[in-house]
């Protein structure tokens, strides 16, 4: 990376999206391709309409970026990896740009965006060595790593967002996600995630396949590659320009704006059951980028869920309120239908059913 990336061009499916820059102000700029603007789609229908023109990204929450591309940068753990790897190049970390770390990015971030120049640093070849994975990543969080394995453990984070320690391993011919225990965590914490995964289906909230590997660590069979085919997805935060860091979204917003792209009312039904499962296990970690919507058939809807199980959240506080409330009783979880246009007989309905699936489960 001797020189600074001046301009990203982002693709879909080899077909050029638009095209990336920056302004004298380190804000992006972006504009849809003139082909894309015939045969394509809105790629954040709030706040990149599918229309001529420039647009410049707003400085917060993602300093400077649209948060559609923002979605497919790392943060957490993987912002930890790339900036290490980054330093190893002896480059610092804060001087490089949104276009440089779009294309360090390239081809190997979540969704269906690509970014070009791509100027990925490792050429290794993805191991699915779990066990080889886990232990490279224990000497990450002891502060002891070997230079090359850093890089192959970044290559195969693949942008992903979150804190937890992930990578992306071919498993059956399907992509999945993996994860191990951050510092902070529980030894079983994978065994925990497995158990919940089947506690959501069983509430009726659509998840991919997940399985425990070797017995400890939990993985999820990926929604944004289907039959090699890459999806678009696009997290709340990214979409509505919410701080997924703080507390900055109720769930009578989110279901707002889902049915808004969706035009969907069975769509904003899975959010409030979703709202329902978290509140009644205890997953108060539901910031705003826990939330996502996929685009295919020509059509938005939400995602299927992940990241659901018992957590503390925002000063033990859930991070999207319930009616403005942290702490929410079922007064407030009702008011979230009543505010949102959901029926509110179909509301207490689909409470219940979450309610009754997870009696003696929790």
């Amino acid at each position: 990376m001797s020189n600074s990336t001046e301009i990203i061009v982002i693709k879909i499916h080899s077909k050029i999206v638009g095209r990336l820059v920056l302004s004298p102000e380190n804000c992006a700029v972006f504009e849809y391709d003139i082909n894309w603007l015939q045969n394509g789609f809105s790629i954040s229908p709030f706040f990149l309409p599918l229309e001529k023109g420039a647009f410049i990204a707003k400085r917060n929450p993602f300093n400077g970026n649209f948060g559609v591309f923002a979605d497919s940068l790392p943060d957490g753990w993987g912002n930890l990896l790339l900036d290490r790897v980054l330093k190893k190049y002896k480059i610092n970390p804060c001087s490089i740009s949104i276009l440089d770390r779009l294309s360090l990015v390239g081809r190997n971030g979540m969704g269906a965006l690509c970014f070009e120049p791509e100027n990925i640093f490792s050429k290794l070849k993805p191991t699915e060595d779990l066990q080889y994975l886990a232990e490279e990543v224990a000497k990450i969080l002891n502060e002891e790593y070997d230079s090359e394995a850093i890089e192959l453990l970044n290559f195969q984070a693949a942008s992903s967002a979150g804190a937890r320690p992930k990578v992306m391993i071919k498993y059956k011919n399907d992509h999945w996600l993996v994860k191990f225990p951050s510092y902070y965590d529980k030894k079983n914490i994978g065994e925990i995630e497995y158990k919940y995964s089947f506690l959501a289906k069983k509430t009726g909230l659509i998840m991919p396949e997940t399985q425990l590997f070797e017995n400890k660590y939990f993985g999820v069979k990926r929604f944004d590659i289907i039959e090699e085919k890459r999806i678009h997805v696009h997290s709340a935060a990214g979409l509505l320009n919410a701080d997924f860091r703080l507390p900055s979204l109720d769930y009578i917003e989110l279901i707002k704006a889902c049915h808004g792209v969706t035009r969907n009312i069975k769509e904003a039904e899975k959010i409030f059951r979703l709202m329902a499962f978290n509140v009644l296990i205890g997953n108060k970690d539901d910031h705003a980028k826990n939330f996502s919507f996929i685009y295919q058939n020509e059509k938005w809807e939400c995602s299927p869920i992940y990241d659901v199980l018992p957590s503390s959240g925002f000063n033990g506080q859930h991070s999207t309120t319930i009616a403005g409330q942290g702490n929410p009783t079922l007064k407030d979880i009702y008011e979230v239908a009543k505010l949102s246009s959901i029926d509110l007989k179909h509301a207490k309905l689909i409470y219940e059913e979450v309610a009754d699936n997870l009696s003696g489960e929790i």
